[in-house]
């Protein structure tokens, strides 16, 4: 006979966790992803300004490397992105064979928007949070961030 009132059993709660927390995540990147793309751009397009922008000029194959992508889906992506004036070709310094992207003053200024965007959307959506549920967001960042940056064998250092 099966009980009714019985809770579930550990595996079971970090399966529904798991699932909950990839799902949660998933909508709210897929959300501000929507929300600050003012130009339109593709994911694709947008990794490579946004990593552009962190690292500085980078060849073709150290974008893609840097990506985990081929070389030529990163070509056909600083193509476009150079079509559309967001990133300009310079020569290497040190190999007269290699191309170096950087951003141009109007990629320097999608990203602005973008960041501009996605920080206005998200104040208005935690401004509809109540005080409460504002720390709550925030100490799942803090735990959310940690995760992230964490390999799952380490265990948390108790003082």
């Amino acid at each position: 006979m099966e009980r009714v009132n019985a809770s579930p059993d550990p595996a079971t709660l970090a399966e529904t966790a798991i699932t909950e927390l990839s799902l949660a995540i998933g909508q709210l990147l897929r959300r501000l992803r929507a929300e600050s793309n003012p130009e339109g751009l593709s994911w694709s397009q947008t990794v490579a300004l946004a990593r552009l922008e962190r690292a500085g000029a980078l060849t073709t194959a150290d974008l893609a490397r840097a990506e985990s992508v081929k070389p030529q889906s990163m070509g056909a992506t600083l193509a476009e992105l150079e079509r559309e004036g967001l990133v300009k070709r310079q020569p290497h310094p040190t190999d007269g064979r290699q191309v170096l992207f950087d951003l141009t003053d109007e990629g320097v200024e999608a990203r602005r928007q973008r960041s501009v965007a996605k920080q206005t959307w998200l104040l208005a959506a935690m401004a509809t949070l109540d005080p409460d549920e504002r720390r709550t967001l925030l100490a799942a960042a803090a735990l959310i961030k940690r995760l992230g940056e964490g390999e799952p064998e380490q265990k948390r250092k108790t003082p």
